[in-house]
C-alpha cells in the first residue's frame, strides 16, 4: 500500500481518502442539541416568506430552512422561524439567534465582510423595481420625477433608489419607513405615488392588493439583488453544509432527480445521482452529515425547480417565469458546482 502511494504521489494522482465522519462545528453541534435550524424570516414577502391560513410558513425562504433542516436532521418539520426585521436581520444572525439567514437577503462586499457573514449560494436573482398606480400614466422609472417614493430603511432599496436618483439626475422624495408593513401601508393609503423594492415582492405585494389590475410594476430594473442565505464567518463546516445543500437541490432539478421519484433515483446507475443521493461517496460524512443528506432535502421540498413553481412561478398566486432564475443548460444563471 505503501508502494502504491508513493507511486501516486509521484505521479501527482491522490488517492481517495478513507471514509470519516467529520466531526461536529459549534453551530452543528448547537443544533444537533437543540434538535432544531433556527431561520430567519421575513414578516410577510409572498412567494419567500409569509404565513398561510394554518399558521405555516411558506415560501421559497422556508423551504430553503426545511431543506437544511431535513439534511442536517432528517426531518423537515424541524425547521423554526424567527421573524426579524430588515434592521434586526444582521444583528440576529451575528449574535446566534439564528443558525441561518434565508430572508431576501442581498449578496453585497460590506455585508459579505465587514458584517462578519458569508453568503452561501444565491438562491433568486432579482432587481429593484418601482410599483405604481396605473391611474398615474407613468411608463418608465424616468418619469418618476418629483414623485414621493415610499421605502424600507435597513435595506439595499434604500441606497439603491438614492444612487439612482443621483446618477440619473432625477430627484424624487423617499418617505422611509423601518418596517415592510409599514411601507406597503402607507402606499395603499396614497400617502406615496410609488412603492419601491425587488421586483418579486412587488410582484407578491401587487398580488395581495385589493384590486391588483389598477396597480402596474414598471419595466425598469435599477440594481442587482443576488438573494442568498447568510451564516455567521468562523464556522467553515456549517457553512459549507448550507452552501452545498441549495446546490443539491439545483443539481437535482437538472439531474431530473424529483420529490416524486427521488426514491427510485437511489437505483439509478447514473454516476453523478448516485452520489448526489448518497448511493455512492460520502459527500455527506465529509461535512459531518448522513450519507443520504441531499436525498432527505430532495424528498422533504422537492428540487429547486418545484421549490420555485410551489411558491413564485407561473402556477402560483405570484406568477413569475423562470427568466436568469432557471438552470444554465435553459439560459439562467441558477449552476450547482459538482458533488464529486
Amino acid at each position: 500500500m505503501r508502494t502504491i502511494a508513493l507511486a501516486a504521489a509521484a505521479l501527482g494522482f491522490a488517492l481517495p481518502a478513507l471514509a470519516q465522519t467529520a466531526s461536529p462545528g459549534p453551530t452543528l453541534a448547537a443544533v444537533r442539541d437543540r434538535g432544531a435550524v433556527i431561520c430567519g424570516a421575513h414578516p410577510g414577502a409572498p412567494g419567500f416568506s409569509t404565513l398561510d391560513s394554518q399558521g405555516v410558513t411558506r415560501g421559497l425562504d422556508a423551504d430553503t430552512c426545511r431543506a437544511i433542516a431535513a439534511a442536517v436532521l432528517g426531518d423537515a418539520n424541524k425547521a423554526r422561524f424567527v421573524v426579524l426585521s430588515s434592521q434586526a436581520r444582521l444583528p440576529a444572525l451575528q449574535s446566534g439567534q439564528v443558525d441561518v439567514l434565508p430572508r431576501t437577503t442581498t449578496w453585497t462586499q460590506t455585508r459579505d465582510t465587514a458584517n462578519g457573514l458569508n453568503f452561501t449560494a444565491v438562491t433568486f436573482y432579482d432587481g429593484q423595481g418601482f410599483l405604481i398606480r396605473r391611474s398615474a400614466g407613468v411608463q418608465r422609472a424616468r418619469d418618476l420625477a418629483g414623485a414621493t417614493i415610499c421605502v424600507t430603511s435597513g435595506t439595499t432599496n434604500e441606497l439603491n433608489l438614492a444612487d439612482w436618483s443621483r446618477s440619473n439626475n432625477i430627484r424624487v422624495q423617499p418617505l422611509v419607513f423601518d418596517q415592510n408593513e409599514e411601507t406597503r401601508n402607507a402606499y395603499i393609503a396614497g400617502r406615496c405615488d410609488a412603492f419601491t423594492t425587488d421586483a418579486s415582492q412587488l410582484a407578491g405585494i401587487r398580488t395581495a392588493l385589493r384590486n391588483p389590475d389598477e396597480h402596474v410594476i414598471l419595466p425598469d430594473i435599477i440594481s442587482k439583488e443576488p438573494l442568498s442565505p447568510a451564516v455567521r464567518h468562523g464556522d467553515d463546516q456549517w457553512f459549507d453544509i448550507v452552501r452545498w445543500t441549495i446546490f443539491a437541490l439545483i443539481e437535482a432539478e437538472e439531474l431530473g432527480v424529483t420529490q416524486a421519484n427521488v426514491d427510485e433515483m437511489l437505483n439509478s446507475q447514473n454516476p453523478a445521482i448516485r452520489r448526489l443521493l448518497g448511493a455512492s461517496g460520502d459527500h455527506g460524512p465529509m461535512m459531518g452529515l448522513d450519507r443520504r443528506w441531499a436525498y432527505n432535502a430532495i424528498k422533504a421540498v422537492g428540487n429547486y425547480g418545484e421549490i420555485f413553481e410551489r411558491n413564485l412561478g407561473r402556477g402560483s398566486p405570484i406568477g413569475l417565469q423562470r427568466g436568469v432564475n432557471d438552470l444554465w443548460t435553459r439560459g439562467g444563471l441558477m449552476y450547482a458546482m459538482p458533488i464529486r
